[in-house]
């Protein structure tokens, strides 16, 4: 099945033939990390379909928490008292000058949907810049895949198309010493706006 902006595609039910309508989705971040470990894992979570029981898989998603929950305690910690907040700020807020970090940041944008582990929010250096903003993700493995600059990618992409500006910069925060990569994400435009339509 193949991700499109219209919401009535034409699919032929193969049991008796006759047209059946198919639900439109959004894009999520899930659905893209799913994509990239395995085209079939992402189809099936497309359809609704939940795994069964994996231990391992189970473990590195609680790691995964775990660190990501640190990482966002520590740069909590290096910003000024009450620029910290939690969720999404309305639009109003995102322009205003009020806040430094934002955590647990959902963006959409038509259908496009991300769960950005955070965003920094960098003031205008000069009078009629705009302000920069920059989505971070955690990931807890020592060294950083592919697939993890292409997720932070789809983050900046979805986060670009919400605020209607270019996003050409992300950090990816990773293992034992919570290092900091940062990541141009206008490098990977490309493949994060493939990534948009995904064949899944």
């Amino acid at each position: 099945m193949r991700l499109r902006k219209t919401s009535k595609p034409k699919v032929v039910d193969r049991r008796n033939g006759e047209p059946c309508r198919v639900m439109h989705m959004s894009v999520t971040n899930e659905l893209v990390d799913a994509f990239l470990k395995c085209p079939t894992k992402c189809f099936l979570r497309s359809r609704g379909e939940v795994g069964t029981g994996n231990y391992y898989a189970d473990w590195v998603r609680t790691r995964n928490e775990l660190f990501r929950t640190q990482g966002v305690e520590n740069l909590a910690a290096n910003v000024t008292h009450g620029t910290c907040v939690s969720g999404t700020p309305v639009l109003g807020g995102v322009r205003s000058p009020q806040w430094q970090l934002a955590t647990e940041f959902h963006a959409r944008s038509q259908n496009l949907e991300s769960f950005c582990h955070a965003v920094e929010r960098h003031p205008a250096a000069g009078g009629g810049r705009a302000a920069e903003f920059v989505p971070i993700r955690f990931v807890a493995g020592n060294k950083i895949a592919r697939e993890d600059k292409l997720l932070l990618s789809f983050d900046a992409r979805v986060l670009s198309e919400l605020l209607g500006r270019k996003i050409a910069l992300g950090k990816i925060v990773h293992g034992d010493n919570y290092a900091t990569l940062k990541v141009k994400t206008s490098d990977l435009a490309g493949v994060a706006s493939k990534l948009t339509r995904l064949g899944c």
